[in-house]
């Protein structure tokens, strides 16, 4: 497993190195899991990496039915930023009628592990009462 960097206090470190940090110290996320959240923290972005994951290819209709409440401006927008994080890529059927499916790249399909995990958590310590309702 990759060694990742922790920036704490303006210092950079090995995690293994970091020890405790002293009262009134700054501390940084882990850069990479910066990189991470800041892409799949996103509203809809998990949900649909998880269809992908589950159904393989899809049309973006098909996108949109299985993601209830995501809009097709905002269905397109996070489609367009895993295409450009290379986790998703878009092929154009040129029909008729035109169509357009994406599916996920290696990268992509890498990720149903830390996905998978992350529903056990879920359901284990993430109550959907902690959760205010707002949708489906």
């Amino acid at each position: 497993m990759a060694q990742h960097q922790v920036v704490t206090d303006g210092a950079t470190t090995a995690p293994d190195a970091c020890g405790p940090v002293p009262e009134g110290a700054c501390q940084n996320v882990d850069l990479a899991l910066g990189r991470v959240f800041t892409l799949l923290g996103k509203r809809w972005t998990g949900m649909l990496l998880g269809v992908l994951n589950n159904g393989g290819q899809a049309y973006f209709s098909e996108l949109r039915r299985a993601v209830p409440g995501i809009s097709e401006r905002m269905l397109s927008d996070r489609l367009t930023e895993l295409t450009e994080a290379g986790l998703v890529v878009r092929e154009v059927d040129a029909g008729p009628p035109l169509r357009v499916s994406y599916r996920l790249t290696e990268g992509g399909i890498a990720l149903k592990p830390a996905l998978h995990e992350l529903a056990v958590w879920a359901d284990r310590y993430l109550p959907e009462s902690a959760l205010k309702s707002g949708g489906c």
